[in-house]
């Protein structure tokens, strides 16, 4: 069986959500308070949604000095697979795990819906069962969602396939929803391995709630 560790920092609420998708998708979880300094032995670590420390500075701003972090960095230089969902991507891409930065959305407002977004590459674990272009219907809940990087930057992730998802509308075509630099909702590292979007994967697990593409994307990381 697959063990996953998802962490939990002060401030942190879609903790049980992940748990309950990733247990449901047949993982073993560990949920790890932030001041522990080491990891259980695991195949993925989730970073999840939630207002580490209340958001009072940068989104995951502080939660970057978490003691956790250490090991948490530690585990992806040695190829261990990450995931940062919301204010994780937010975590990680603070840590300089992940390229680029999270803004302010451009409208200054708080999104929580049901958004679709576009898959942009596959060429990696996560995101390996979705097809590119496949079109996903994913919540998105997040006032500091304004993905930006620059030029040179942006010119990499596109060398690298590093461009998971976009925000689009349901046919697919691009949508601007919070101000992202090409409406983009998600990015990996170069060696792929590291992960984070905005999007919620693991609140779209029922079709009674709205939707389940979420599975497809979770259980990339079974294989």
């Amino acid at each position: 069986m697959k063990k996953a560790v998802v962490l939990r920092f002060p401030g942190t609420n879609c903790e049980f959500d992940t748990d309950y998708a990733l247990e449901k998708l047949g993982f073993d979880v560990t949920i790890v308070w932030h001041k522990e300094s080491k990891l259980p032995e695991c195949d993925l670590v989730v970073v999840p949604g939630g207002f580490s420390y209340g958001d009072y500075l940068r989104s995951g701003s502080i939660a970057r000095f978490a003691p956790i972090m250490n090991a948490v960095s530690e585990f992806a230089k040695n190829g261990g697979y990450v995931l940062g969902i919301c204010n994780g991507f937010q975590i990680l891409t603070e840590a300089g795990l992940l390229p680029g930065a999270l803004k302010r959305n451009d409208s200054l407002h708080f999104i929580s819906k049901f958004q679709h977004i576009k898959v942009v590459n596959n060429d990696n674990k996560f995101l390996q069962n979705c097809k590119v272009d496949e079109v996903l219907n994913i919540p998105v809940a997040h006032a500091d969602g304004n993905y930006f990087i620059d030029e040179e930057g942006l010119k990499e992730l596109k060398e690298n396939n590093q461009i998971l998802v976009k925000y689009c509308d349901e046919d697919g075509n691009p949508m601007v929803l919070n101000g992202s630099v090409e409406q983009i909702a998600g990015v990996c590292n170069k060696e792929k391995n590291v992960f984070g979007l905005m999007p919620h994967p693991e609140r779209a697990i029922e079709l009674a709630l709205g939707s389940d593409d979420g599975i497809k994307m979770l259980e990339g990381f079974k294989a």
